[in-house]
C-alpha cells in the first residue's frame, strides 16, 4: 500500500471513530456505485448522513475541504439515492465533511455538518 492511500485509511478509520463516538451507526465505507465512492455512510436517528473524508498532512496552509468539487458532490449524491433505495431506506439526507490533517505526530479532526449541497 502506498503511503498516501495508508494515510487516507487511517483518516477514514479516525473519522469513524469520532462518529461512533458521537453516536453515530456505521451503516457502510467505501461505497461504490458507478463511479462515485462514499468513504462513509452513518446514520443517527432518521438522518442518513454521507461523509466524504480528506486526509492531509504536510502544509497547514492547503485546505483540505478545497478538493471536495462540484462533481464529486454531484457523484455523491447518485450513490446516496442509489443506496437508500437499495436499502429500502426512507430518512433525511445529509452530506458531511470530516478533514483529517496529520502534522507530525499529533492529528487535528474537524466535522462539518450539512458541509455542502448537490446541485438541484
Amino acid at each position: 500500500m502506498r503511503w498516501e492511500q495508508s494515510l487516507g485509511k487511517e483518516g477514514e478509520d479516525r473519522a469513524a471513530v469520532l462518529l461512533q463516538n458521537k453516536g453515530y451507526t456505521i451503516l457502510r465505507r467505501n461505497y461504490r456505485f458507478g463511479r462515485a465512492e462514499v468513504d462513509i455512510i452513518a446514520r443517527k436517528g432518521n438522518i442518513l448522513v454521507i461523509v466524504e473524508v480528506k486526509t492531509r498532512s504536510g502544509d497547514p496552509d492547503i485546505d483540505p475541504g478545497d478538493s471536495i468539487t462540484r462533481k464529486k458532490i454531484n457523484l455523491l449524491a447518485g450513490a446516496a439515492e442509489a443506496f437508500m433505495l437499495d436499502e429500502g431506506l426512507m430518512l433525511l439526507l445529509r452530506y458531511d465533511a470530516i478533514l483529517v490533517e496529520k502534522q507530525g505526530i499529533h492529528w487535528e479532526i474537524t466535522h462539518i455538518e450539512d458541509a455542502f449541497y448537490p446541485a438541484e
